[in-house]
């Protein structure tokens, strides 16, 4: 039976190369020189520090415009508020997304199960399979959650017929 999968993932290297550039510019720049403003990351999980809210908005910035430029989704990235952390000094955790939260994935197999398309859609972690017995439908149920979904970036992987 033709089947294929809906993830959320993002590019690792991608983004790793992007946090590099956009450290690398900050410490090159006018504007942040004698600063202590940096971009650290552990797994999923980024960090930015700086001495204070306009330079955090600043080095922000910079780090969208080269994830931008590496071809890395900004909607990957969930920003919590920023910290104070001493004198003037702010830090401010990004959260990176990976796989389909459990939430988005029913909202999805609703999705599906109200088009009337001929597919079923399962969740399996942090993913959804869906089958169909017919290519058509996978391919229709495809354009239906690309025009549907816009909160996160999907990808669909493993094609098989």
């Amino acid at each position: 039976m033709p089947s294929f999968d809906i993830v959320s993932e993002v590019n690792k290297v991608e983004l790793k190369n992007a946090i590099e550039q956009a450290n690398k510019e900050i410490a090159n720049r006018f504007d942040f020189k004698g600063s202590d403003a940096r971009i650290e990351q552990k797994e999923f999980e980024l960090t930015l520090f700086a001495d204070d809210d306009f330079k955090l908005r600043q080095v922000i910035d910079v780090l969208l415009a080269k994830m931008a430029k590496r071809g890395v989704d900004v909607r990957f990235l969930d920003q919590k508020d920023p910290q104070a952390i001493g004198g003037d000094k702010v830090k401010q955790l990004i959260a990176v997304k990976n796989g389909v939260e459990t939430e988005l994935a029913k909202k999805i197999q609703k999705l599906l199960k109200e088009s009337k398309i001929k597919v079923t859609a399962s969740i399996q972690g942090e993913s959804l399979r869906v089958q169909g017995a017919k290519r058509d439908d996978l391919q229709a149920a495809i354009a239906l959650c690309r025009s549907s979904i816009d909160e996160v970036p999907l990808q669909f992987n493993n094609f098989r017929d």
